[in-house]
């Protein structure tokens, strides 16, 4: 069971001919956990026991993008079988988790989406990506050797995501929660996915102008924050190059 269990507390209704609003909500925080109040009724939400993967995530210094960023989105591929090798990498961890300057800046990628369209969120697909996984990543792709790093950093050098400072992420209407049209799905391998490749894809009809002018936006308010993306996925962006992670942060084994 993934995070949340809800428990529900009937209160007695209040007496002495007084009256009760219909509909009437308060919040209110108890001993860490978030109360919500509806009339005579208390629904309290109440977290599981932190995983040992989350766990070590946290003692490593890094954050919860959900805490620091209000309204971002995270569908956590590898906490799930919706991923190009089809396993759950991540068990219980269903929450991404980044440096706090990488946080930051990413905080402010999303102020500028927002600026332009209110409607519009960040919807994060991984962060930090602790070594072990890589290595899992690196074994399943059926991609020939050369061409591998082209998808999946060889663990044996390490990649951005394992320092934390590497994000997957698509914009999402904020309405709905899905992704906008980006022309491929994450973890897509092939060409119509590589930025590079837009003009020749747009030529051929395997991907379309409002489908690049998606991935054109995601650039440009990632840009603006300092990230850098890269030639073969639209949705992976760097917040630092792999000497200076090297220097600032250690890896996340």
């Amino acid at each position: 069971m993934k995070r949340l269990i809800a428990s529900l507390i009937i209160l007695s209704i209040l007496a002495c001919g007084e009256s009760r609003q219909n509909n009437t909500i308060v919040t209110l925080k108890e001993n860490g956990h978030e109360k919500v109040i509806k009339d005579s009724v208390i629904m309290e939400l109440t977290s599981d026991p932190i995983g040992e993967l989350e766990q070590r995530l946290i003692d490593a210094g890094l954050v919860d993008l959900q805490k620091e960023i209000p309204g971002l989105l995270v569908d956590l591929r590898y906490s799930t079988k919706n991923n190009f090798f089809g396993k759950d990498v991540y068990g219980e961890l269903t929450r991404c988790y980044l440096q706090p300057e990488v946080a930051s800046s990413l905080k402010k990628a999303h102020s500028v989406l927002q600026q332009k369209d209110s409607t519009l969120t960040f919807l994060v697909y991984d962060g930090v990506r602790p070594l072990s996984v890589q290595q899992i990543l690196w074994d399943e792709l059926d991609k020939p050797e050369k061409i591998k790093p082209l998808y999946v950093a060889d663990p044996q050098k390490g990649s951005l995501h394992n320092y934390g400072v590497a994000v997957d992420l698509s914009i999402a209407d904020i309405r709905t929660g899905k992704s906008l049209d980006m022309g491929t799905d994450f973890d897509f391998f092939g060409y119509p996915a590589y930025p590079d490749r837009e003009d020749q894809m747009l030529r051929e009809g395997k991907i379309n102008e409002q489908q690049v002018e998606n991935r054109q936006l995601l650039r440009k308010v990632m840009n603006a924050a300092g990230f850098k993306g890269i030639g073969s996925e639209w949705w992976h962006f760097n917040a630092f190059s792999r000497k200076n992670a090297k220097e600032k942060f250690d890896i996340v084994k």
